[in-house]
């Protein structure tokens, strides 16, 4: 048997722009197949071409190709209209793809969106069962699962109630336990997890965490990185419909905030004259950093006018862009100044104290003359630490100690109290 659970070539889905797609009968189907060839007479007739039109369309996935292994938990990464929901919808077979095809080997389970496949008149106890039929299962099979799924979602009191009087929570929680234990092979959640409550969310993590240590395969989309990094191995970023980068989920949020980084530059206006030229980190020749290790940083820049009174920052920021270290010459009243030519600029950390994990370092060079501000940026960088996998950010060093100590003594009319 093959070890693919997913296996996508040149997925494509196009829209027209402003169109109502409507679902199409029989009849209408063959209507459009003979009126077609009238059609393309009538618009060469009219000197308009076949593809006129093309301005109103747009892709919104573009010649997509990956494939998943079965028991692999996969996170697709990507700003807002990226593609990845309509990505997820072509695979639950919900929308056609324009081009290219998906083979899914096995068992789908899916939540797109809050109530995904619930029928608002049902029950929450009618809609279990209808959603185990939808996904092939017998009845005795959802019998066997029914009372997890009800002490997962925590809605017990209400699960004979229809679920059109739910809250968005309560419908959240009952869709995502049905669609995780209802043994699906393949489980695709959307960013439909952002409705729930922190202690909610962090549930339904540690499930899915759960179904894929079982062997099953998970894809998740979410813009909680954290949680993507936690649950994820392998990470794929979309950008503008198409796959930008495949691979480790650490490198994968990397990717993605190069991508963003990239955006944001395109929103400030260069300095004439004032340029980041190249940046790097050491140790190099592919040695590991370690929590233990040191750091050198540095960046290379070039001006052709005099820099008075500048400083400097240096900072490393974890997967959801906070800053974990920022570092500035001005809070150490340091005020260099840079003469026109080439300049190199270097940061030395004796202990680098960071936990395994990836994480972007960049530096900024900033000077205010006359009340006009300049700025340069480095290129993002990726720093990669290897160590063990426990929780936290920092590894700070930390003194332990401990003693015996005497045990009380109660006097005897205390103890008989």
């Amino acid at each position: 048997m093959s070890d693919v659970a997913i296996r996508v070539e040149g997925l494509g889905k196009r829209y027209r722009i402003g169109e109502l797609q409507r679902y199409k009968a029989l009849r209408d189907t063959m209507t459009d197949a003979l009126r077609g060839p009238l059609r393309a007479v009538s618009r060469l007739r009219n000197g308009r071409s076949a593809g006129d039109g093309a301005d109103n369309m747009i892709w919104a996935v573009k010649d997509v190709s990956f494939e998943v292994e079965r028991g692999e938990a996969v996170g697709l990464i990507g700003r807002n209209g990226a593609g990845k929901s309509t990505l997820l919808k072509m695979l639950s077979r919900i929308t056609e793809p324009t081009e290219g095809y998906a083979e899914i080997h096995g068992r789908v389970g899916s939540l797109l969106e809050v109530g995904t496949g619930f029928h608002p008149e049902l029950t929450g106890r009618e809609n279990a069962y209808l959603n185990g039929a939808i996904l092939g299962m017998r009845k005795h099979e959802i019998d066997r699962r029914f009372d997890e799924i009800v002490a997962f979602s925590e809605v017990e009191k209400f699960i004979d109630t229809p679920v059109k009087h739910y809250s968005s929570g309560m419908y959240l929680r009952l869709a995502f336990a049905v669609a995780a234990h209802l043994e699906p092979e393949i489980l695709l959640v959307d960013e439909v997890l952002a409705v729930g409550d922190a202690a909610f969310q962090k549930k339904c993590l540690g499930k899915m965490g759960e179904v894929a240590k079982e062997g099953r395969t998970v894809l998740f989309v979410s813009h909680n990185l954290a949680a993507v990094q936690s649950l994820c191995d392998v990470g794929i970023v979309l950008n503008q419909g198409g796959v930008e980068f495949t691979g480790p989920i650490g490198q994968a949020i990397y990717h993605y905030h190069g991508l963003l980084s990239k955006n944001d530059a395109r929103n400030v206006t260069p300095t004439r004259g004032l340029e980041a030229m190249a940046s790097r980190i050491a140790p190099g020749d592919g040695l590991a950093f370690t929590p233990d290790g040191p750091l050198v940083a540095e960046m290379e820049f070039y001006t052709d006018h005099r820099l008075h009174r500048c400083y400097l920052n240096f900072v490393i920021e974890d997967p959801e862009g906070r800053f974990l270290v920022h570092s500035r010459t001005d809070l150490l009243d340091k005020w260099p100044s840079f003469e026109p030519g080439l300049h190199r600029v270097r940061v030395e950390v004796p202990r680098l104290g960071l936990r395994a994990g990836v994480y972007t370092l960049w530096f900024r060079l900033y000077v205010d003359t006359a009340g006009k501000t300049e700025m340069a940026d480095s290129d993002r960088m990726m720093l990669e630490v290897n160590g063990p996998q426990v929780g936290g950010l920092l590894d700070v060093p930390c003194m332990w100690s401990w003693t015996p100590m005497e045990t009380p003594q109660l006097s005897r009319a205390e103890g008989s109290r």
